[in-house]
């Protein structure tokens, strides 16, 4: 595969608004030791992305300036030391930054193999979400079958996901959405019950059941004491994102009491080690619920690469179901 020197890429001109995407043109990054360079065919658009264009979420040093944080295609190169991958693979990959753009780079070993029988489309879907959704909800939240499990934005990437791997692994789902036709996407997904957020009352729907030994959440804010309220004794918070703000007044007491947990973690800014176990797990756990049909991702909209603003404000809107890609590759 001949690797040009120049690729079309989307940067970040300034902080502020999907109008501040535009195309450029950057050299094409090469591959260093352990990584393998992307020829991008698909591209994620995720919340994360959304952040780092408004200047509330800088990449890592070291990681790409360009937004977009998983892609899928065939390797283009590879560096030294890389045994699992060759040129013309396909791949999707977690990326570090980089995806909005023909090539990307990232660790060998945050690539995974195209599931069977699934598109470079729908595999383009899977990375960011699916190593979010199984490194809080499982790795960190401890989610077992028959447990009761409550994720906020059901019908988000991040919410479509958590539904279909807690259903698969045998837990009870609740989910929240904001309107009806949202709430029944969570139901024919997996969820037992999901509920309007603007006409009704979660903590009261999950108190009603026993409560959630689980809460996924990425809202915070006002959410933190419902959260908190809906949880049952022992019960589990993984915090993920604060959409509605990160500070908020909180009585630990009842934390104390009930002998509950509230942790949380973000993605992007972990090692490079941590980020290849989260790999192994999703290939090791996840891909085997694909193969059975248990899950797979919700699909929203398409956009070509050079519509990226366009992508960015269907993401920030409330309308959108499931995830979002940049086609890339022609």
């Amino acid at each position: 595969m001949t690797v040009p020197d120049a690729m079309l890429a989307i940067e970040i001109t300034q902080s502020g608004a999907p109008d501040v995407l535009a195309p450029c043109s950057v050299p094409v990054p090469l591959p260093g030791h352990g990584q393998i360079l992307i020829r991008v065919a698909y591209a994620g658009v995720n919340r994360p992305d959304a952040l780092q264009r408004a200047g509330a979420y800088n990449p890592p040093p070291n990681a790409s300036p360009l937004p977009g944080l998983e892609a899928s295609g065939h390797v283009a190169a590879v560096g030294s030391g890389v045994t699992r991958w060759k040129v013309g693979d396909a791949v999707c990959a977690l990326l570090p930054g980089g995806g909005y753009a023909e090539y990307a780079l990232t660790a060998a070993d945050h690539a995974l193999p195209i599931p069977d029988g699934m598109g470079l489309r729908e595999a383009a879907c899977l990375p960011e979400t699916s190593f979010t959704v199984w490194s809080n909800m499982v790795m960190r939240g401890g989610l077992k079958a028959g447990e009761r499990f409550l994720v906020h934005g059901g019908t988000s990437g991040i919410g479509t996901t958590a539904i279909q791997i807690a259903k698969a692994l045998g837990a009870r789902v609740f989910t929240t959405a904001g309107s009806d036709k949202k709430c029944a996407v969570c139901t024919e997904l997996g969820a037992e019950q999901a509920i309007n957020y603007h006409e009704g009352d979660f903590a009261a729907m999950m108190k009603s059941v026993g409560g959630a030994d689980l809460i996924l959440d990425m809202v915070g804010g006002p959410y933190l004491p419902r959260n908190v309220r809906s949880l049952a004794d022992d019960g589990r918070l993984v915090q993920i994102a604060f959409l509605s703000g990160a500070k908020v007044e909180l009585n630990f007491a009842e934390v104390m009491m009930r002998r509950l947990t509230i942790t949380g973690s973000t993605l992007r800014p972990q090692s490079d080690l941590a980020k290849a176990r989260i790999a192994a797990e999703v290939e090791q756990h996840v891909w085997p619920m694909i193969a059975r049909g248990a899950f797979k991702p919700v699909m929203d909209s398409e956009y070509p690469l050079d519509q990226a603003p366009a992508a960015h404000w269907r993401i920030e809107t409330p309308g959108h179901i499931g995830k979002i890609v940049l086609k890339v590759a022609h």
